[in-house]
């Protein structure tokens, strides 16, 4: 139990709201606490770039709803999920500077709010969550509380190191391309990506897209039991996954029937390699997995190392960032510039304005293929898949970053991050990174699993069992409380 403000930056959002639930402790004393830590970590990490701690203070000393999650802190990314009345920039700096506010909650913010979640502010990401480093020209660099000299990853980079540094259990974040995983094998946290149509993107984002929502938190069981609270469907939901193995706070401490695993260790990318000790991590990954009673084997879908796909991804990619582009022009009022964005966005927006409708519906069916052929991998008989989620840990801080003689590098670098992660976005699987080992250089090296279409409850009580096995709760970055 927690006897002071001090030991409640090592418990995650299960046991602070146990804490409210039972009297113990009051929501106004976990938002004090919360933000006094904000307050002394920010400084040097850039995390959180909309604090709203006077909202947060007056909502904790009102009257909360009843959730599972009353009374506990939560941080939002600044891109996607709207917040009525505080800043909604994206890391663009056009945005910034017009002051432009949210005018509605997103449906994954009312699902926060309703489980009892009080928002304290927002997160700092890259330009549209674009790149895999969190370093945008509005708001500057979020460091990594493992080693300050580097990135948190991207775009959920803000999440990510307010939650490794101890300022809350668990932050919101979103995933596109690996935007929650890659933060969470960065900054060593555990960042499940749902299923497609697992939570609602509503009302402004579709669910068929490549994006999800969830969070990054330091134990399974948050991801788990958060997942219960936000998972589930609102009207006009284009997409609605399938369940299996609700509740997934069940999932925890219940061993699953012996699994059949596959695991890949190298790179399927021409040019690219995977880091060594990397590589061992999945190695020693399977090896536990083994010694848990699961069918292991090196195996993995031939279809993943279809590079035309990565064509098909890079359309869609782009064709989204000029639809964002023409959606801040409605924001503003005028048409965007590119003095208004960084040179990356700019070159991205305008070759995505080149792409004509025809490509784009090639593209979208070679998705259809690539996830159809992906997905017989599964039906065949394998249930988990067990990857790197980066070929590289954590980068120095301006390495993603463009120059002038090079605008895109921040696109062509971020490469190795996302490689292994994109392909589950086209799919629409869930794919959980775990933060199972640490570098000869004391950096965060997070593994990847990946499940069947529907099935979180797969992920949760594998990636239990490990975290019962590494026991990574315990293991906090150096500037962590």
């Amino acid at each position: 139990m927690a006897d002071t403000q001090s030991d409640f930056a090592r418990l995650d959002a299960v046991a602070l709201a146990e804490l409210v639930a039972s009297g113990e402790v009051h929501p106004t004393e976990l938002i004090d606490d919360t933000i006094d830590r904000i307050e002394a970590i920010n400084p040097s990490v850039n995390a959180v770039i909309h604090p709203s701690f006077e909202r947060a203070r007056e909502i904790a000393a009102g009257e909360l709803p009843a959730g599972p999650f009353r009374g506990v802190p939560m941080l939002l990314k600044d891109l996607w999920p709207s917040s009525v009345g505080d800043p909604y920039h994206l890391g663009v700096k056009a945005l910034k500077e017009a002051g432009h506010t949210g005018d509605h909650d997103a449906n994954i913010v009312t699902a926060y709010r309703e489980s009892g979640f009080v928002i304290c502010g927002r997160t700092n990401t890259p330009e549209f969550g674009l790149v895999a480093t969190t370093e945008p020209e509005a708001y500057g660099a979020t460091h990594n509380p493992w080693d300050l000299t580097r990135g948190p990853g991207g775009s959920s980079g803000g999440a990510a190191a307010a939650v490794a540094s101890g300022m809350v259990p668990a932050a919101n974040a979103s995933d596109g391309g690996g935007s929650i995983r890659i933060p969470a094998a960065m900054c060593g946290l555990v960042g499940l990506k749902p299923s497609r149509g697992r939570i609602s993107m509503g009302p402004d984002q579709e669910e068929w897209g490549n994006s999800v929502q969830h969070v990054v938190c330091h134990t399974v069981r948050d991801s788990a039991a958060i997942l219960d609270a936000t998972a589930r469907p609102f009207p006009g939901d284009g997409v609605i996954a399938p369940d299996h193995g609700r509740p997934y706070l069940d999932m925890i401490g219940r061993d699953p029937q012996p699994l059949r695993v596959g695991f890949l260790v190298h790179s399927l990318r021409p040019g690219l390699e995977v880091d060594p000790e990397i590589a061992e991590a999945v190695r020693e990954t399977a090896r536990q997995l083994e010694q848990l009673g699961h069918h292991v084997e090196e195996s993995h879908p031939d279809t993943l190392a279809n590079q035309e796909m990565v064509d098909d991804f890079s359309a869609m990619w782009r064709v989204g960032s000029a639809a964002s582009l023409r959606k801040i022009s409605r924001w503003l009022g005028r048409d965007v510039t590119a003095d208004d964005v960084e040179e990356a966005t700019w070159f991205m927006g305008q070759f995505g304005d080149s792409v004509t409708g025809p490509e784009v519906l090639s593209a979208q069916n070679a998705q259809m293929v690539y996830r159809r052929g992906m997905a017989g991998w599964w039906a065949d008989g394998h249930d988990i898949l067990v990857t790197p989620t980066c070929m590289k840990t954590a980068p120095k801080l301006g390495e993603l970053v463009g120059t002038p003689e090079d605008p895109i590098r921040s696109l062509t670098e971020s490469i190795p991050y996302a490689a292994f992660t994109a392909p589950f976005n086209t799919t629409g699987q869930p794919a959980i990174s775990l933060p199972t080992a640490l570098s000869s250089d004391g950096l965060p090296i997070g593994v990847q699993l990946v499940g069947g279409y529907g099935r979180e409850d797969h992920l949760l009580s594998l990636a239990a069992q490990l975290e019962t096995v590494i026991g990574w709760p315990s293991r906090r970055a150096p500037i962590h409380p």
